[in-house]
């Protein structure tokens, strides 16, 4: 691959609240220098909802030499309200572009699934049970939109434009640079799985799957992008509150899933890659009391969170590697 990738969380804006708490720029710096140095990534996809925490963070990484991802991410957010962002969000990434970077912009994530107004249902879960069910209608109104956030991000941003899709939307290429995908192989699709990559990269644009990964819970790899299922969540702030039942820790099963899809990538001629995640800030690592606390069994990150000690491994930061990160060092590494 060209670009060997991870995500980088800024914070998820939710009617109004604001994930990763205590976000620092001095912290964010010193772990996109851990992605570049320890994992050794030469691309970051920074995601959130803050315009300025995304200019931060697209700042910190440009400054290390890492190429960046720029990518604002709505959620519940109206038609209007997320063309409002991506216009913004152009201008800073265009910014962090003239100073010298790399940047490709990402003109959102998902929409049909995180925002309303393109399939039935008020929340995520409802909204999943109909997207098979709305497949044409799903695309035609994705594509609609892109048709007018395209244009709208291009007049601000002199870069590459691209948007990470899940395979459902049938999103029409034609107005992107870069083909992205989110793709999280499970249980359901394994068989198909190889194949699906070389159908994306056989339609001619360089191929960036934006997002896959696995949780840190035995069964997890079998389940792909719903492993946080596993969570049970305050349904006004979609806060993480605790585990829906008690699971068994499997750092080993989220290293495997995490190698074995980037050899897949590798292998169908992926132009980048994103492992979905270096750390989920909400999803705080608690070894002691009842096990459904631990909610990073439930994270997708390379990385678990500590709510009061600093990680021994890495002083400042409050987070240890997983057996996840070795195993994303070691292949990047290669």
């Amino acid at each position: 691959m060209r670009a060997q990738g991870i995500s980088y969380d800024t914070g998820w804006v939710h009617h109004g609240t604001t994930g990763h708490d205590g976000f620092d720029p001095d912290v964010v710096r010193r772990e996109l220098r851990v992605i570049r140095d320890d994992l050794h990534c030469t691309a970051v996809r920074v995601m959130g909802g803050d315009p300025a925490r995304l200019e931060i963070a697209a700042r910190a990484a440009a400054d290390l030499g890492l190429e960046v991802w720029f990518s604002p991410y709505p959620l519940e957010l109206a038609e209007d309200e997320m063309l409002a962002l991506f216009a913004d969000c152009a201008e800073r990434a265009e910014r962090v572009r003239r100073g010298g970077a790399e940047v490709v912009f990402v003109t959102g994530a998902e929409l049909s699934l995180m925002n309303n107004g393109f399939l039935p249902g008020d929340s995520l879960a409802e909204r999943v049970t109909h997207i098979r069910d709305h497949i044409g209608r799903v695309g035609d109104r994705v594509n609609a939109f892109l048709g007018k956030a395209v244009p709208l991000v291009r007049e601000r941003f002199a870069g590459r434009v691209t948007y990470a899709a899940v395979p459902l939307e049938q999103v029409d290429w034609t107005p992107f640079d870069i083909l992205s995908m989110d793709l999280y192989r499970s249980a359901q699709i394994a068989g198909q799985f190889e194949d699906g990559i070389r159908q994306l990269v056989a339609g001619g644009k360089p191929v960036a799957i934006t997002e896959f990964g696995c949780a840190t819970y035995r069964g997890a790899a079998d389940l792909g992008a719903t492993g946080l299922d596993a969570v049970e969540y305050d349904p006004a702030t979609r806060r993480p509150l605790r585990l829906k039942d008690v699971y068994a820790r499997d750092e080993a099963g989220q290293a495997a899933y995490l190698r074995e899809c980037l050899e897949a990538f590798d292998a169908g001629g992926v132009d980048a890659a994103f492992v979905f995640t270096f750390a989920l800030y909400d999803h705080p690592h608690r070894p002691d009391g009842d096990p459904r606390d631990d909610l990073d069994l439930a994270s997708y990150g390379v990385v678990r969170v500590h709510e009061r000690r600093p990680g021994t491994d890495h002083p400042g930061p409050r987070w240890e590697p997983k057996e996840a990160f070795g195993a994303v060092a070691a292949y990047y590494g290669e």
